[in-house]
């Protein structure tokens, strides 16, 4: 069965490292992975996104319009920028925080991505949001949201993985004093 992952926000989110792990995880079951990530501004605040596909018979990493099965998205504009990418049926997650653009914080536009989380609600059927802000003051540090948004993705049942398998890449690949933090917050659930 192939798998068709879509991750998206801005620089400094996770956005890389939660597709690592979903890439280790699957590679160390034995899944064909192909990827590829535009980290562009990256260190500016700008968009971050990575193609995630699993399975067999792969020829190329980038998903075309309407191939993702579930769009994980760290910043609500940033996911409804790339709703493209998902399939009629598929499933997003996403964060209900948004990360202002130097843009708006200049010109105090008055994004706060309550229109982004409405347009969602209104255009797609299976969708997940979450207080990343609240979830992250819980577990005590504001770097676990891209944990916290692996890990309500592994529960959507759009990605065929489990925690435990990101778990195991998850103690390979991120520094030891960050494993158990990043581990609750991957548990965590509202």
């Amino acid at each position: 069965m192939n798998n068709n992952i879509f991750l998206c926000g801005v620089g400094g989110q996770g956005t890389v490292l939660a597709s690592k792990l979903i890439a280790s995880a699957a590679m160390k079951k034995g899944i064909p992975v192909m990827s590829a990530e535009t980290i562009g501004m990256a260190q500016k605040g700008g968009s971050v996104t990575s193609h995630l596909r699993l399975g067999d018979d792969l020829y190329c990493p980038m998903l075309g319009d309407g191939m993702a099965d579930i769009i994980i998205g760290f910043e609500p504009a940033e996911a409804v920028r790339n709703l493209h990418y998902l399939k009629p049926d598929g499933c997003v997650i996403v964060s209900e925080n948004p990360v202002k653009p130097v843009t708006s914080m200049l010109k105090d536009t008055g994004y706060d991505g309550t229109e982004m989380i409405a347009y969602l609600k209104r255009h797609i059927k299976h969708l997940t949001i979450v207080d990343c802000e609240s979830a992250c003051r819980e577990i005590g540090s504001m770097k676990a949201m891209n944990m916290v948004l692996l890990g309500a993705a592994l529960r959507s049942g759009a990605i065929d993985l489990s925690m435990d398998d990101i778990k195991t890449s998850m103690r390979e690949r991120v520094k030891p004093q960050y494993v158990e933090m990043n581990e609750r917050a991957l548990d965590y659930t509202a």
